[in-house]
This record gives C-alpha cells, sequence and structure tokens, in this order.
C-alpha cells in the first residue's frame, strides 16, 4: 500500500501501459481518475477496478477539455497528489520528409502540449498543496531514436527536456517531476512503431533489447509506482529507463 490515501490522474489509462499504471496505482492503495480520449474504455476499466477509480473522457491536446478533467478529479478526491503524463501517440514509420503536417501536428499537440496544458491546469494546485508528483512517460526513442519515426522520437526528447526543466522550477514548491523512458511494449501502438506487426518485425525489434522481450504494463505500473511514491521523495528530474538495456 505505498500509495494508500493519495490521489492520482493517469492519462491515457485505459489501455497498454497506462492501463498497467492504473492497475499497480489501484492495488497500491491510490484512488485514481482514469483520463482518456476513449471515454468508454476508461468506463470500462473504471467499472472492473470499482470503488476508488473514476472515468473522464479527455482530449490532452484541448485546453478546456484538461481544464474540466482536473476540475473533476479535484471534486472527486478533494485534492490530487499524482499526475500521470502517458497519454501518446507515433506517426507510422517514414522518411522524415515523408510524414504529413498534420501528423506531425498531432504527435506534438498529443506528446508534448498535453504536459503543457496538465502542468497549467494542474500544478497551481499542487503549489497549493506543498507537495506533488508528476510523472511523464517519455521513451527511450528520446534517448536512442530509431529511424524513420524522427518527429515521434522528437517529441519524446521533447519530454524528456521539460521533465528536467520542470523539475529544477518546481523542487522548492515540494513537486518533483520525473519520467519513464519505456522500450517497444505489447500496447495498441506496437504495430504503429514498428509499421507491421510480422514475426520477422518483431524479431528486428527484440534483436535490439539485451533483456530479449517487449517491455509489458506491468514494468511501467512498477517503476511509475515508485517514482510517484514517498519512498523516491529525493529523487527528481529524472528520466528512468525501463528498456530491458536497449540504451546500453
Amino acid at each position: 500500500m505505498r500509495l494508500k490515501n493519495k490521489t492520482a490522474i493517469v492519462t491515457g489509462g485505459a489501455s497498454g501501459f497506462g492501463e498497467g499504471i492504473v492497475r499497480k496505482f489501484r492495488a497500491e492503495g491510490a484512488r485514481v481518475m482514469i483520463g482518456d480520449i476513449n471515454g468508454d474504455g476508461a468506463e470500462e476499466l473504471a467499472g472492473e477496478l470499482g470503488a476508488g477509480v473514476v472515468a473522464r473522457q479527455v482530449d490532452v491536446s484541448d485546453s478546456d477539455s484538461v481544464s474540466a478533467m482536473v476540475a473533476a478529479a479535484i471534486l472527486a478526491f478533494s485534492k490530487v497528489d499524482i499526475l500521470v503524463n502517458n497519454a501518446g501517440v507515433t506517426h507510422l514509420p517514414g522518411p522524415l520528409e515523408d510524414i504529413a503536417e498534420d501528423e506531425f501536428d498531432r504527435v506534438l499537440a498529443v506528446n508534448a502540449k498535453s504536459v503543457f496544458l496538465t502542468a497549467k491546469h494542474l500544478v497551481p494546485h499542487m503549489k497549493g498543496n506543498g507537495a506533488g508528483a508528476i510523472l511523464n512517460v517519455a521513451s527511450t526513442a528520446g534517448v536512442s531514436p530509431r529511424p524513420r519515426l524522427s518527429w515521434y522520437n522528437a517529441s519524446k526528447g521533447w519530454m524528456i527536456t521539460a521533465t528536467k526543466s520542470m523539475a529544477v522550477e518546481l523542487a522548492s514548491s515540494g513537486v518533483r517531476v520525473n519520467a519513464i523512458n519505456p522500450v517497444a511494449g505489447e500496447t495498441p501502438l506496437l504495430k504503429t512503431f514498428m509499421g507491421e506487426d510480422t514475426p520477422e518485425m518483431r524479431a528486428k525489434f527484440l534483436a535490439t533489447i539485451p533483456i530479449g522481450r517487449f517491455s509489458q504494463p506491468e514494468d511501467m505500473g512498477n517503476a511509475a509506482c515508485f517514482l510517484c511514491s514517498d519512498e523516491a521523495s529525493m529523487i527528481t528530474g529524472v528520466a528512468l529507463e525501463v528498456d530491458g538495456g536497449r540504451c546500453i
């Protein structure tokens, strides 16, 4: 029960890594709001997990939608202790000059602008409480980029730099900010990363991961739980690679 009496918002929490984080947080005693563009998926997971979990449909790239989510979380929980910026998208692999402008805009809106918007609407609340933990789900792509995913790589590099900058600025307010860098995992985005889900493509990706397997939602849940718990009270500004050794 490392998160007993804590409350959290997890964006993109209805599936993939976000779902793993939601499940772990709830198992460790936190009350959780699942924020997701897939409102039905969020409702389904909240219904499965029962008391202490609420769902909220949100577009993390829209200021009014994020503001409403934060207000709903504060109304439901009285305060918000933890924010996990997990919602993310990518573009299909391709030459950087061939990626459509609307794809670029979407990747930056969901992966980067969302961090700005959640900070804008939730950081004042955390400052007022004198405490808080923010976790940004970045990627090994921001540290060791794969070719043909240039604008996704760039968006995750942005998240890592934002994490460090936020950590420095908010430390004196009692708010810690960290990131985790997953490697490709068994999530709905895997096929998009690879371009096609074939045994050959999976083998190619797995060959870059020394531990020899894709990351699982449970791996992200475990790392997120530690970084957002009081056990990590001296840790801020890190981007923890949860990657089976890919970035070595």
